[in-house]
């Protein structure tokens, strides 16, 4: 007999359900840790001096150190309800934000690469808060269109909804860093879609969206040089001519120009042309652990194959095998994804879900199709895999946040 059948229990008194973890993710995550400490430890392992260099300072060790803070802080978020921890979810919003705008003032944001002012030093560390304004943002836009359904209909409620994600959207494309930016677009249609938003709502938006993109496009393509509708930094736009396949080379250039032109076009295209050669060399089952040649050697830029290119350096040494092990490890978070969304007990947790599950694939989609030129090169990280702590940490957040839809889809 039920304990809602014995005699004499009190009214609305009912079983604790007993909570379980969602194993498929759990155990898809834990391969995509054990797979990226490998492989950073792969691709950083060549490069001169790391044998003069305490370990304590190596990649791969940074890489299991942001691990352990990342898991860590993935069960902090499983301890209590995402309901309580949305109360939190605006000040979190408008932490970011302040972070965002910090890392422009000169003094306080870092400047490096291109020129990009996208990190704040944190001693030995560096904390880049486009990735934690991503996860900020989709709490804030979760909390805010969890109403009830009548409300998010409203146009105000659908402009106040863009607004939030349009600021974080100009602040990091301030820095800049069109990539990390562009991620914004995708999850707040997504999660306005939803919610429920009308659709004619989202057509505009999607229309607008659209016409910038042909415009960004006719402006690589056909625009003279010193006529640029579109505003963007020089490495920017070398990126997406070698993209398109455009030519750097002026009309009516002397050979010198030419040759000038050439070299510098070459050098725009090198690494997605060594990322796709690696990708291509793995065959079957790879060149082995650490004997990628073109990782080994140096072909793939050392600076970029542990971050941006590391599907590559994964590629060339566990070939299509170890490519489509990648691939099923990711589709078991995203459908794990799906499934929670599906089993949310209410609108907040469907749409958290829903937030997550389009970061997660814009990420791997975006950064994968880099490496095989179907996208062109934006810097955005291979979720769990890239070397990288705050892209790490905010990744195992979100995968705890996922967790704590499932644990609390019944409570």
């Amino acid at each position: 007999m039920s304990l809602d059948g014995m005699p004499g229990l009190m009214p609305g008194l009912r079983p604790r359900r007993e909570r379980r973890l969602d194993w498929p993710l759990l155990l898809a995550t834990i391969g995509l840790m054990g797979l990226g400490a490998l492989f950073v430890a792969s691709a950083t392992l060549g490069n001169e001096g790391v044998a003069g260099t305490a370990w304590f300072r190596r990649g791969y060790v940074r890489q299991l150190i942001w691990y352990a803070l990342g898991s860590g802080l993935a069960f902090a978020v499983c301890l209590r309800s995402y309901r309580w921890l949305s109360r939190w979810a605006m000040l979190a919003y408008w932490l970011a934000i302040v972070l965002l705008v910090a890392v422009l003032v000169p003094g306080i944001g870092s400047t490096q690469g291109w020129g990009a002012r996208r990190w704040l030093l944190l001693g030995p560390f560096q904390f880049q808060p486009s990735e934690f304004a991503k996860i900020a943002t989709i709490f804030a836009l979760a909390s805010y269109l969890g109403r009830p359904a009548d409300e998010v209909r409203r146009v105000g409620v659908f402009l106040r909804s863009l607004g939030l994600c349009a600021l974080p959207f100009v602040l990091i494309l301030r820095e800049p860093d069109l990539g990390s930016a562009l991620v914004f677009l995708p999850v707040g249609v997504v999660m306005l879609f939803a919610a429920g938003v009308p659709s004619r709502y989202l057509v505009r938006v999607i229309g607008v969206g659209t016409a910038l993109v042909v415009l960004l496009v006719v402006d690589i393509l056909w625009a003279p040089a010193d006529w640029q509708v579109v505003k963007l930094e020089p490495y920017q736009r070398r990126r997406l001519m070698v993209y398109f396949g455009k030519s750097f080379v002026p009309p009516q250039a002397t050979e010198a120009e030419r040759a000038r032109a050439l070299r510098a076009y070459r050098d725009a295209s090198h690494n997605v042309d060594q990322a796709l050669i690696s990708v291509g060399s793995g065959g079957l089952t790879g060149k082995g652990w650490r004997q990628g040649t073109q990782n080994a050697l140096g072909y793939l830029p050392r600076a970029v194959a542990h971050n941006d290119f590391i599907f590559s350096v994964i590629a060339e040494e566990s070939g299509f095998l170890g490519s489509v092990t990648v691939l099923a490890l990711y589709a078991v978070i995203l459908f794990a994804g799906i499934r929670i969304a599906g089993q949310a007990r209410d609108r907040l947790g469907l749409l958290l879900a829903v937030g997550v599950v389009t970061l997660f694939f814009g990420h791997v989609f975006v950064n994968i199709g880099m490496n095989i030129r179907l996208m062109p090169v934006t810097g955005i990280p291979l979720p769990l895999l890239s070397y990288g702590g705050t892209s790490v940490v905010c990744s195992l957040v979100a995968i705890g946040l996922l967790q704590n839809l499932h644990l609390h889809r019944q409570t």
